[in-house]
């Protein structure tokens, strides 16, 4: 009897090859698309496409959007710490997808699950963690499998494909490419060498001779640390990050060469692109640093990093996170206003804020003017310095 499993699926190269595959072991494939927001609708109708062309049994396609924002982009935004200080976290819908494919399986009755993940990234660990987290199922990953006898695992993809008369993207054939609303990755090729990158490794960001010459602003609208409008228009959070994505790519905003500290110990070396995810940090932290207490903004990126150490690693059903979510909407209170972002090109920077909530001392301004005397400054400098003039003192 054949067995029903669900693979999750978005038409690239690793999931492309994990239907024959799975196929000729006698299961019965039913392809899920998690719609995260990344493609347009030529794109979800090629994948569409392309699933109905590997005779898979069925297809879905899920819109994800909003689930990707109410449970990653608020609170990554809240916890504002890409990791290792540098990287956005954007395959951070994989804990979304694995969702979508978890209720198609309760759809067709069965707890068999695929992915095309490798047995050297990060996405395995996130996936099998998350689905660990959400029940009993049976975990299938194709690509980990053929890696025990094939070292040069994306040739012999391509082949596999190829001698079944299944055709591969040129751009697959070079570059491992993940596409969602949070943004563009890319690695393989010259970026695993750790060369410089070409000129095929690029997705939404324009290249520097493209940038417009004239500069642009936007504004955004906060409430508890949650982008609510854009340009004085409410909207749903996730059209507000794609209308960024749209509006920031052109100028080249948000493109990185990242090389980090992988899950299971590896270097990781990666193109990211996210002009909209990073126009909301770049806004978000300077709300915060005007309107949260000295002491909110030196402990609180501690809190963040922590989160983001968790979602990276498979974490995210874990209940510390749940935990670290309870104190940084806690500390989202009073991060209400309006940020004005101004970009001429390659960066964005957040250059007018606006909130009642603005910790201004009325009788005061830094380096400008204050209402203590000079007895008070000298008093406070006195005893604030007193441990470090004692020790100079004694030791001089």
């Amino acid at each position: 009897m054949t067995k029903k499993i669900v693979l999750a699926f978005s038409g690239g190269l690793d999931t492309s090859f994990c239907v024959p595959y799975l196929q000729e072991r006698g299961w019965e494939v039913h392809t899920v698309f998690a719609d995260t927001g990344g493609v347009d609708a030529k794109e979800k109708a090629w994948i569409e496409a392309r699933a109905h062309e590997l005779k898979v049994a069925s297809h879905v396609t899920v819109d994800g959007g909003p689930a990707i924002w109410a449970g990653f982009v608020k609170p990554f935004v809240w916890a504002g710490e890409p990791y290792q200080g540098q990287y956005p976290l954007l395959v951070s819908d994989r804990y979304l997808i694995v969702e979508a494919a978890l209720k198609r399986c309760a759809e067709l009755g069965t707890r068999a699950i695929a992915h095309g993940c490798t047995g050297m990234g990060n996405d395995q660990v996130r996936f099998d963690l998350a689905i660990k987290a959400l029940g009993d199922y049976e975990i299938v990953a194709p690509i980990r499998e053929i890696q025990k006898e094939h070292k040069e695992v994306r040739a012999y993809e391509q082949a596999y494909l190829e001698a079944r008369g299944f055709g591969v993207r040129a751009k697959q054939k070079s570059y491992t490419i993940n596409e969602n609303l949070l943004g563009v990755t890319m690695s393989g090729g010259e970026i695993d060498r750790w060369e410089a990158p070409g000129p095929g490794a690029r997705g939404w960001c324009a290249p520097r001779s493209e940038w417009p010459t004239t500069p642009l602003a936007l504004t955004l609208g906060f409430e508890k640390g949650e982008a609510v409008s854009l340009n004085g228009e409410a909207l749903p959070g996730h059209v507000i990050l794609a209308r960024l994505n749209a509006a920031l790519a052109p100028y080249g905003v948000g493109r990185g060469l990242y090389t980090g500290d992988t899950t299971i110990g590896l270097k990781g070396r990666i193109i990211y692109e996210a002009p909209g995810l990073v126009a909301l940090l770049t806004a978000h932290r300077a709300l915060e640093e005007a309107v949260l207490t000295k002491q909110q903004n030196r402990f609180k990126p501690e809190i963040g990093r922590k989160w983001t150490e968790l979602v990276y690693e498979g974490f995210f059903h874990d209940p510390l996170k749940t935990d670290l979510e309870a104190f940084l909407a806690s500390s989202q209170r009073m991060v209400n206003g309006t940020v004005t972002l101004r970009t001429e090109g390659g960066r964005v920077d957040a250059v007018a804020i606006q909130s009642p909530h603005i910790l201004n001392a009325k009788g005061a301004t830094y380096a400008q003017a204050a209402d203590w005397g000079v007895a008070e400054a000298e008093g406070f400098i006195r005893l604030y310095g007193m441990s470090s003039t004692l020790w100079a003192e004694v030791n001089r």
